[in-house]
């Protein structure tokens, strides 16, 4: 498919969009969760059933998790609309959860459009050593990526006292990004949108709030990604932690939700990075990666998986800075 064909579809698709917000809107707010996620879940059964790119991407990531495929210009010169979708029934079991994940998120974030407080607190637990660590550095960069329910983990840190601030990305329409906004900043927290999010992060965390960024995204060098080894393939991520927590002097936490029974989560500190050592912004930045990296290897069926994280092609130049940058580092 081309680029002109996809983007005359997603425009014809806008509106069937506006009626999938308003259903949201009027319905999930007001289930019991239990019903939400039995609603989300027929709805990641039906968006698997239709999602031909998506689910051709999400098989070839997997299969990158799983050590199935090192080449790293195959794994770049990708193209889902050529591939085959041949899963095994391991593999398909875990592309359903993946989906499953998502879509009880994004319903997670529509649900506490209403008493978000107390809602935020039924679902999701801090665990110990993340309420230690709340506990002992205000204000914190707080790192994670797109797994388990990673809309819970801002709330909880605003739940342990903590002033949160986010950034927030577009997501489908303009009317979809402003939505999802307002349902984050229900619990208190504050949303900022990524274009120009810059000055407003570095003046919260100056004035005592701590940030939550989510950074398994590709994010072209041009607009401050840095190419570092995710998965065993080059990918451009932001370094947003590692500078604001050097400029900042705030402690980083890698952390991330894991999933419970009855539909809870529980999140758990994965690692912690001082901002003394957070100068070094590119190790500071693989460190973060390679931490995330452990999760989703460990944790595949919880994380994101039809999106292109390696959107972004790096030049023979990058590839020789990478190089350079990982044989230096002990």
């Amino acid at each position: 498919m081309s680029r002109k064909t996809r983007k005359l579809k997603n425009k014809l698709l806008v509106p069937f969009e506006w009626i999938g917000i308003g259903l949201g809107l009027c319905i999930i707010p007001w289930l019991p969760r239990a019903a939400l996620f039995a609603l989300c879940d027929a709805l990641s059964c039906v968006l698997l059933a239709f999602d031909r790119r998506g689910k051709r991407r999400a098989l070839e990531n997997l299969r990158i998790v799983r050590g199935r495929h090192r080449d790293v210009a195959a794994v770049l010169a990708y193209d889902p609309d050529l591939a085959p979708y041949d899963p095994t029934p391991t593999e398909r079991r875990i592309l359903r959860r993946s989906y499953r994940n998502m879509c009880r998120t994004v319903g997670y974030a529509f649900w506490t459009c209403v008493r978000a407080r107390a809602r935020c607190a039924a679902t999701g637990v801090m665990s110990e050593r993340g309420r230690r660590f709340l506990a002992e550095n205000r204000p914190a960069v707080t790192v994670s990526g797109h797994i388990g329910c990673w809309e819970i983990l801002s709330q909880l840190a605003f739940l342990e006292g903590h002033p949160m601030m986010s950034v927030a990305k577009d997501i489908g329409t303009g009317g979809m990004t402003a939505l999802l906004m307002r349902a984050r900043r229900s619990i208190g927290q504050e949303i900022v949108p990524a274009e120009g999010a810059f000055k407003p992060l570095m003046q919260g965390l100056r004035d005592g709030k701590s940030l939550g960024l989510l950074v398994d995204q590709s994010v072209s060098p041009k607009r401050g990604g840095v190419w570092v080894r995710f998965l065993g393939i080059p990918m451009a991520v932001s370094a947003a932690p590692a500078f604001f927590a050097a400029k900042g002097k705030a402690t980083i936490v890698v952390a991330w939700s894991r999933p419970l029974r009855g539909g809870r989560y529980r999140c758990e500190v994965v690692d912690t990075i001082p901002a003394a050592e957070a100068r070094d912004i590119w190790a500071t930045t693989q460190r973060c990666a390679w931490d995330l990296e452990r999760i989703v290897r460990r944790h595949p069926s919880c994380w994101v998986l039809n999106y292109n994280f390696f959107s972004n092609r790096p030049l023979p130049e990058d590839l020789a800075t990478l190089s350079a940058r990982e044989a230096a580092t002990p």
